[in-house]
């Protein structure tokens, strides 16, 4: 407290923008333990798959960004590789309280949500239940997907409220709206472009000759079409989720009205993982000198550039300090004083 004219003046310094309020704080661990407990629990699937594969810890390693160098029997696959890694980091941003890990939050809760519900879809098929006592690890799958739709409710549920309304303190300068709000809407533009891109090629490849369109979007939301039990998320789920997640998201950034770069991150760095392990696989087998040969080729060749040079290009945004602070996206009262 200093003294002005008589009266008392707080010149305290603001709470930081940049951390959730002290009343958000239990939310925040609650979620960070909550995606350490799935993150753990994949990082079992992945261990044990080592141990029983015909693979060394050494091939892992080298799988993880040369799919050519993975043992087939691995039962968790790249895209939960990624997730976990994005879930242990979302958790170590919320221990820490810091905001960015809202959204980061949020998006792991709907992927979470969304698997739930395609598995819980699949029980439904008698034949489906029914290998869940069959199967050795049954028991193990079906608790790890129970665990997954706790955790996304309680994620869900913990971070929806956690809102909140920053006030500056007396004499503090507004902050300037144009460039964070620029950065959210190039990162908005290159996720609907991505977005719109996997989407024409989604749609060309069941157009093609001879593909069962049906039963490949019935294998988004349904987990019995493949007949077997799988930890791992299949390639129709993980496609449809990334067209629906880019879009949205890149709807949400380009609007810029609320803060999400904890989401854009997030998932632009699962995104680049995946791309690169791709270019990897390009580069090992050869394809980029037969890729012209066919127009599906060239525009998937097309498609891999834009989308590492896109998303490398939303992690840089995402994690410099352009973006600034919630008030910029206008989620704070103007400056007051107390």
């Amino acid at each position: 407290m200093a003294m002005q004219d008589g009266a008392a003046l707080d010149v305290r310094p603001g709470p930081d923008p940049a951390r959730a309020a002290p009343e958000h704080h239990g939310a925040y661990h609650t979620t960070a333990l909550f995606l350490s407990l799935y993150a753990t629990a994949l990082i079992g699937w992945t261990v044990y798959g080592i141990i029983q594969g015909d693979g060394t810890v050494r091939d892992f390693v080298e799988g993880l960004f040369n799919p050519g160098a993975s043992p087939a029997s691995q039962l968790v696959g790249p895209w939960e590789w990624a997730f976990t890694a994005a879930l242990l980091a979302t958790a170590g941003l919320a221990l820490t309280h810091r905001r960015l890990a809202r959204t980061a939050a949020l998006l792991c809760g709907f992927l979470l949500l969304a698997l739930s519900v395609r598995e819980g879809v699949g029980l439904f098929d008698a034949a489906y239940r029914d290998r869940y006592g069959i199967d050795p690890l049954g028991g193990w799958a079906l608790a790890t997907r129970a665990l997954g739709l706790v955790v996304a409710v309680t994620v869900l549920a913990a971070m929806f409220p956690a809102t909140e309304q920053w006030r500056s303190g007396r004499g503090a300068t507004p902050p300037s709206r144009g460039r964070p709000r620029r950065l959210s809407r190039i990162c908005g533009v290159l996720f609907l472009l991505m977005g719109l891109a996997r989407l024409a090629l989604t749609v060309r490849t069941l157009t093609t000759p001879g593909m069962d369109a049906a039963r490949y979007l019935r294998g988004v939301v349904d987990g019995s079409v493949l007949g077997t039990l799988n930890v791992a998320a299949s390639s129709e789920f993980t496609t449809a989720g990334s067209v629906v997640v880019l879009l949205v998201l890149g709807v949400l950034a380009l609007r810029a009205r609320r803060d999400i770069r904890g989401a854009l991150l997030v998932f632009a760095a699962m995104e680049l993982y995946l791309t690169v392990r791709t270019v990897v696989w390009l580069t090992v087998t050869d394809f980029f000198n037969q890729s012209f040969e066919t127009p599906e080729g060239a525009l998937s060749m097309a498609t891999t550039a834009y989308a590492l040079a896109a998303m490398t290009s939303v992690v840089v945004l995402a994690t410099g300090r352009g973006f600034g602070a919630p008030e910029t996206y206008g989620e704070a009262a103007s400056p007051t004083t107390e």
